[in-house]
């Protein structure tokens, strides 16, 4: 799977959902760059676009995707085995539609919270290291 695959499938959502992503996916990268991350490894995983940092014991996977069933929000899911959901529903309380275990919802006909995606990518692709830290 290439990042080509990636933006093919996300070529076929809606304007402002593509725009979300685009920018997300600007932002999944910046906090790799940013937290000493590593290579990501960007892949399509159950069809969603998802990134995991390539060095093992990093972080989680976060995974972005958009559906018909909810055709104005942009979902991202990560493990339900974490408690990232849970993290993120503290820190931004009543920002996500947050089913509290894996995936959060946000708005695309809102203007993006860059700061609560980006604490998302950070806490997701840091997890497995922040923990041995505590």
């Amino acid at each position: 799977m290439t990042p080509t695959d990636i933006l093919a499938r996300v070529e076929t959502w809606p304007k402002a959902a593509q725009s979300h992503f685009m920018r997300t996916r600007a932002l999944v990268h910046d906090v790799a760059a940013s937290a000493d991350i590593g290579a990501l490894d960007e892949s399509l995983k159950w069809g969603q676009p998802a990134w995991r940092p390539k060095r093992a014991r990093t972080g989680s996977t976060l995974r972005v995707d958009w559906s018909p069933s909810t055709p104005n929000r942009l979902l991202a899911f990560v493990d339900c085995k974490t408690d990232l959901a849970a993290q993120m529903d503290t820190r931004f309380p009543g920002q996500f539609h947050n089913d509290g275990r894996r995936a959060l919802a946000f708005e695309t006909h809102v203007p993006l919270d860059e700061d609560a995606i980006w604490q998302l990518a950070h806490l997701t692709l840091t997890y497995h290291k922040a923990k041995r830290a505590r």
